[in-house]
């Protein structure tokens, strides 16, 4: 079985050194890239062939933090997927590091376990928000009457099907498994994924998420 490769860019060097023994210990787990900051990351992954799956990165470093290095990795490194791990928890930042390309969010104090489940969440399904976040986003959310808008303010038009398509990723489906709920083919589901992107202007699955919780096209369970 081929393992996850992943990144760790943070400027704390104990922080990194723990989290490299973390990911050494996780069987499916390849730690082939660390970087101490967003300068010394990119430089690493123009030179490397082998880059990594997924990159867990700091918000805070110096010369350029970590929102200006999710933009970055998002247009110059579009395969490589981002979870951000920090210590800030507010649901605006996190939607802003989201709304940037990030894939996923954690905070420092998070386990092992959420950790792991993470990794392989963000490289099966596309992303990883945490459920209470997610709880928090929709709670905060006053646009339960008003159409669907994208990133520009302009109204959306979602079709049912595409609405159901959304509604499956946001459980977490793959685009097999909606394919056999639906009893489509991969390549339709992936066409209405692709529209869903197009007409939202998100920039990911993990955007996708957010939109569908922000307008309650997707109810969190509470």
């Amino acid at each position: 079985m081929e393992k996850i490769k992943i990144g760790l860019v943070d400027d704390q060097l104990l922080f990194r050194q723990g989290m490299a023994a973390l990911i050494g210990s996780v069987d499916g787990f390849s730690l082939v890239m660390e970087a101490d900051d967003g300068k010394d990351c990119l430089s690493q992954l123009q030179e490397k062939e082998l880059k990594p799956d997924i990159i867990l990165m700091d918000m805070e470093m110096p010369g350029m933090d970590g929102m200006q290095l999710n933009e970055i990795l998002h247009k110059e490194f579009p395969s490589v997927k981002v979870i951000v791990v920090s210590v800030h928890a507010g649901e605006r930042l996190i939607a802003r590091m989201i709304d940037g390309g990030a894939s996923g969010y954690l905070v420092k104090n998070c386990d092992k376990a959420e950790l792991v489940t993470a990794v392989n969440t963000v490289f099966s399904t596309g992303f990883y928000i945490n459920n209470s976040v997610l709880k928090a986003i929709q709670h905060a959310s006053n646009t339960r009457q008003q159409a669907p808008k994208n990133f520009l303010g302009i109204p959306v038009e979602l079709t049912a099907r595409e609405k159901e398509i959304l509604q499956l990723i946001c459980k977490e489906l793959s685009t097999p498994e909606i394919a056999d709920q639906l009893f489509l083919s991969t390549r339709t589901v992936e066409g209405h994924r692709n529209n869903l992107l197009l007409k939202t202007g998100c920039k990911n699955t993990a955007g996708l998420v957010l939109f569908a919780v922000k307008y309650h096209i997707y109810e969190v369970v509470y």
